[in-house]
């Protein structure tokens, strides 16, 4: 899938291993960049959900819409999906919603 960013921000840290170490520490570094390498290698949100990539699952009530896979608990990484045809996750957070 391709991915966009919710900002420059969280693209920065989900893109640069160097900040993501200096903001969420070293092994919450490695596992997002691990979560982005499963979300670029995935054809589809679906076929993520299908076979537990990163224990992907869809988010209800007020995050209607929006997809989460695991991070260091309880963090998860949040995006969504745009489009049907061709599949494009937009990451939107990096957050503890629980």
């Amino acid at each position: 899938m391709d991915i966009t960013y919710k900002n420059k921000k969280i693209e920065k840290v989900c893109t640069d291993a160097k900040i993501s170490d200096r903001t969420y520490g070293n092994e919450m570094s490695e596992k997002i960049q691990m979560r982005i390498g499963e979300i670029e290698a995935a054809n589809t949100v679906e076929e993520m959900i299908q076979y537990h990539i990163g224990r992907c699952h869809p988010l209800t009530n007020n995050r209607k819409g929006q997809y989460a896979v695991d991070l260091v608990h309880p963090y998860r990484l949040v995006f969504e999906k745009h489009g049907n045809e061709i599949q494009v996750a937009n990451i939107m957070e990096i957050v503890d919603y629980h």
